[in-house]
């Protein structure tokens, strides 16, 4: 696929989850540049197309969509970011083995979303490849269970959404069927 009818099922799949996400949407334009210097890697377009159309926010009242500068500060990309490497740094130094899908020199996961119960959903950033081509893994809260999805963030999601596919590590109760989505708002 090429990178023109790659950003178009993107774009497609981001429609998708417009119309399968009730509103309200909080849109918000995002400094891009200055989130991928914070990352050491731009993002996907897609989850990009997301965040300034619909706004991060607790989904099927579960999945909470990580944003950038979020409003509420618990669901701050960066921040989880820089907390989830810390974490993996001191749990791969000790205890635990990472996924087989990170014993390629270079590749890292940076996350995207968190649930409920503790689990992250993460791309999985792989060198050489353009943020579009990253694929998503999903972690089990407090035990060492991965999954890899083939699938781009909204591709992902939408899947997900629509029960296209199922996960062993999240809850059955996702997804709810109608979907909610509450956008980020301020902590008090």
């Amino acid at each position: 696929m090429n990178d023109t009818a790659g950003a178009a099922v993107a774009h497609g799949a981001v429609e998708r989850l417009a119309r399968l996400l009730p509103g309200p949407h909080r849109s918000r334009a995002k400094d891009w540049t200055a989130v991928g210097a914070a990352l050491g890697s731009g993002l996907p377009g897609d989850y990009r197309e997301f965040v300034e159309r619909i706004g991060g926010g607790h989904v099927d009242g579960y999945l909470y969509v990580l944003e950038p500068d979020s409003p509420n500060p618990y669901h701050d990309l960066v921040d989880a970011a820089e907390e989830r490497a810390e974490a993996f740094d001191h749990l791969w130094g000790s205890s635990e083995e990472p996924p087989a899908e990170l014993r390629e020199p270079g590749a890292r996961l940076i996350p995207w979303a968190s649930t409920d119960n503790g689990e992250f959903l993460y791309w999985l950033v792989r060198p050489g490849r353009h943020p579009d081509a990253w694929t998503v893994m999903v972690n089990a809260a407090r035990e060492a269970r991965w999954e890899h999805y083939d699938l781009p963030f909204a591709g992902f999601l939408v899947a997900a959404l629509t029960g296209r596919i199922r996960s062993d590590v999240l809850t059955d109760a996702f997804p709810t069927a109608p979907h909610s989505f509450a956008p980020f708002a301020p902590t008090r």
